[in-house]
């Protein structure tokens, strides 16, 4: 067995270029370098869920074909064609290995990260529950606690150096999606948009995660990536569902997810400004980078921003990606991948962006934080 030693050197190996399809010729590849923090934690939903859900009783599942299909490893849970966010994200920030999803994680890999993301997640345990069973923030949360217990086995008991070894890690919690997508704008489901105002609905999220976020901090979290909700009045779905209207976003789910967006980059302020000791965290404007893409689509190459590459019905947004299903033949036009998740060509637009420049982040970009 590996020391400890060799096993936090393994991390610090050069890294791989950039493989797989769906990797645009315009945009650089990486050049090699070492990683550039020593682990990785995820906290999410099904943007970012790397087969955390496939032995789960859910709906919301991708362990089948066409996803995966461009990932090198194939079929592994991911809801899109090749890598997510955070897989491209780890891979600029130097990890030459993809971080492993908690179902499977064990032993020593565990000192390079782990991904407890879930498909259908949100910050209120009720969320999603339509579609079956998940991992909310809470469970994802409970998750890192015990992982942080088998750390410390790891670390032979020496709680202080464990500490010292979590505050360098990079955090990345991307929740909140499901919370209105699977939720308050599903009233025949939940009762939380009779229940709360809009206001009042981010106002109650806000306070959850600000409890959920705390608590990572008292167990070593430091450098924090917390994201803001996308655009989700303009995904396919929504432009499936919306008045039979296939090109016009719902307004009306943008506006109260800015509301909740808002509220996150006060939060993030009050973090750094004080409340919570030694805390670095940065707030990601997925809104506003989705909306530029999808605004811009044409200057990366895209050539259909409002439909799946894959799906049934009206703009492959009614129902997902059906099993063996034969998607699009260049998923490099397309932004979308099925109904609600981009493709990986927009997963490593995004990345870039927020990896090397402050469009998008606030108050300094993922590069400067892996370095704080």
């Amino acid at each position: 067995m590996k020391t400890v030693g060799e096993l936090s050197l393994l991390v610090c190996l050069i890294i791989v270029f950039f493989n797989g399809r769906g990797w645009s010729q315009r945009l650089p590849r990486p050049r090699r370098q070492q990683s550039q923090v020593p682990c990785f934690f995820i906290f999410g939903d099904s943007l970012v869920d790397n087969g955390n859900n496939n032995g789960m009783l859910t709906l919301a599942r991708a362990n089948y074909r066409p996803y995966g299909i461009d990932f090198p490893q194939g079929t592994t849970g991911r809801f899109t064609n090749g890598r997510t966010f955070v897989d491209a994200l780890a891979q600029l920030m130097g990890f030459t290995r993809y971080i492993p999803p908690y179902s499977r994680a064990r032993g020593p890999e565990l000192l390079r990260g782990v991904n407890y993301a879930s498909g259908a997640a949100g910050i209120r345990d009720e969320t999603g529950d339509n579609l079956g069973a998940h991992s909310s923030m809470n469970g994802q949360v409970a998750n890192f606690a015990n992982t942080v217990i088998q750390m410390r086995r790891l670390f032979r008991g020496d709680t202080n150096a464990l500490s010292s070894y979590l505050n360098t890690c990079i955090y990345y919690c991307g929740l909140g999606s499901n919370d209105y997508l699977n939720n308050y704008f599903m009233p025949n489901f939940y009762t939380t948009s009779s229940d709360f105002t809009t206001k009042a609905y981010a106002d109650a999220l806000i306070q959850d995660y600000t409890r959920q976020l705390t608590q990572l901090h008292s167990l070593g979290a430091r450098k924090v990536i917390v994201t803001a909700v996308g655009p989700i009045g303009c995904i396919p779905y929504q432009l499936a569902r919306y008045h039979g209207n296939s090109s016009r976003c719902n307004e009306n789910i943008n506006k109260a997810i800015l509301l909740f967006n808002s509220e996150l980059r006060k939060l993030v302020d009050r973090f750094n400004g004080g409340q919570l000791q030694g805390a670095k965290f940065v707030y990601l404007d997925s809104y506003k980078s989705s909306n530029d893409l999808y605004q811009n689509g044409t200057a990366y190459g895209f050539e259909v921003i409002d439909k799946g590459c894959c799906g049934v019905g009206r703009n492959n947004g009614q129902i997902t990606c059906l099993p063996l299903q034969q998607p699009c033949a260049d998923r490099r036009k397309y932004l979308f991948w099925d109904a609600f998740h981009p493709t990986e060509l927009a997963n490593v637009i995004f990345a870039q962006s927020a990896y090397q420049s402050q469009s998008y982040t606030y108050p300094v970009n993922i590069q400067q934080l892996a370095t704080l």
